[in-house]
């Protein structure tokens, strides 16, 4: 099992402030450090560090996809052999219209073990990539579960 890493709490706290909006302005670490009682260059160095060592993947902008004019999206859950998983989640990460992309366990009578969240401009659009990404990938055995109302989105919150 592997050691969750410790962090000070001034590390607490600059990750507690980076886990929302950033400040608007020209400077946003420099706002981040004051509120977090720590120098710019401390800010910096932690999230440069963790993303090196592979702790966070990106630091950018989250778009909301709904706002944008991305008003379909589901959730399609795939059957994939075992041997094949590698490959085909590489795939489907791959595609720009698929923000999540999981391998999960099948259990019972659903036997779906990859899942990925595609988002389109309209129903139309979705049925269509899903479509093309059953033809592209081979993946035929698939089930789409389409949203039907958004109760929360937001990202996790750790600190």
């Amino acid at each position: 099992m592997t050691k969750a890493k410790e962090f000070t709490e001034a590390q607490k706290r600059v990750l507690s402030l980076v886990q929302g909006d950033l400040p608007d302005g020209p400077e946003p670490f420099a706002e981040i450090a004051k509120q977090a009682g720590v120098t710019q260059e401390e800010v910096l160095e932690l999230l440069s560090g963790m993303k090196e060592r592979g702790e966070i993947r990106r630091f950018g902008a989250t778009l909301r996809h709904q706002k944008a004019g991305y008003g379909c999206n589901a959730m399609v859950a795939w059957y994939v052999d075992d041997a094949d998983m590698d490959r085909i989640g590489a795939f489907m990460a791959a595609r720009p219209e698929i923000s999540h992309c999981y391998h999960r366990v099948n259990c019972m009578d659903w036997p779906y073990n990859l899942y990925t969240m595609v988002h389109a401009k309209s129903r139309e659009e979705c049925s269509a990539t899903i479509a093309e990404l059953a033809r592209l990938s081979g993946v035929e055995e698939h089930d789409v579960l389409e949203s039907r109302k958004e109760f929360k989105k937001t990202s996790m919150r750790y600190f």
